[in-house]
């Protein structure tokens, strides 16, 4: 167990933070409320001071991983922004997806979407259907890239096809034509209401 002191042990921020340790050396499957004690040296039910439950401690870390900074104010800038956030992390995509479904997580990307589609002149409902778009579009593609990265990681897919540079440029290039082709149909919706 890592000895901090109890008072950098004791705080809601202590426990993301750990969370996020654990995340990036065990993944997903390794972020227990037991693992996340062991790394603050507390006993499990003290974590449940500050969470109610492991799905309250993963949506915290879900923003943490999307962040709460600037987000670029163009739909394809914004879109590509958040998947360099989800890659940035273990099994990103999924621990957000995860809380997103739940309704536990505010998504800054999300809204700066649905701004960049009102700008482009779509109604307000128009645009919260465009940004959800883009939003699953990118997490999807993200959760599956991770996925695949994984699988070749522990031998279970060939790790030829997704740890080389060329592939990861590859995934780059597909995952900017799907998103052209989404806000290509974003522009074409405004043109035709």
């Amino acid at each position: 167990m890592n000895a901090a002191p109890a008072s950098a042990r004791n705080d809601k921020p202590a426990v993301v933070a750990a969370a996020m340790r654990v995340l990036a050396e065990s993944g997903l499957p390794g972020l227990s409320m037991r693992r996340i004690a062991d790394e603050l040296d507390v006993q499990v039910s003290a974590l449940y001071w500050h969470f109610p439950n492991k799905q309250a401690l993963l949506a915290a870390v879900s923003a943490q991983i999307v962040g709460s900074g600037s987000v670029p104010d163009e739909m394809d800038a914004a879109a590509r922004a958040l998947r360099d956030r989800l890659l940035a992390h273990q099994d990103g995509a999924e621990i957000v997806s995860s809380s997103l479904a739940l309704g536990l997580l505010e998504l800054p990307a999300r809204a700066e979407l649905v701004a960049a589609a009102r700008r482009a002149g779509l109604t307000d409902a128009a645009a919260e259907v465009a940004a959800d778009t883009i939003v699953h579009y990118v997490i999807g593609y993200t959760f599956h890239e991770q996925q695949r990265l994984h699988a070749a990681v522990v031998g279970a897919a060939d790790a030829s096809v997704d740890l080389v540079p060329d592939a990861a440029r590859e995934r780059r290039d597909d995952f900017d034509a799907g998103l052209a082709m989404i806000v290509a149909g974003v522009q074409v919706s405004v043109a035709v209401s």
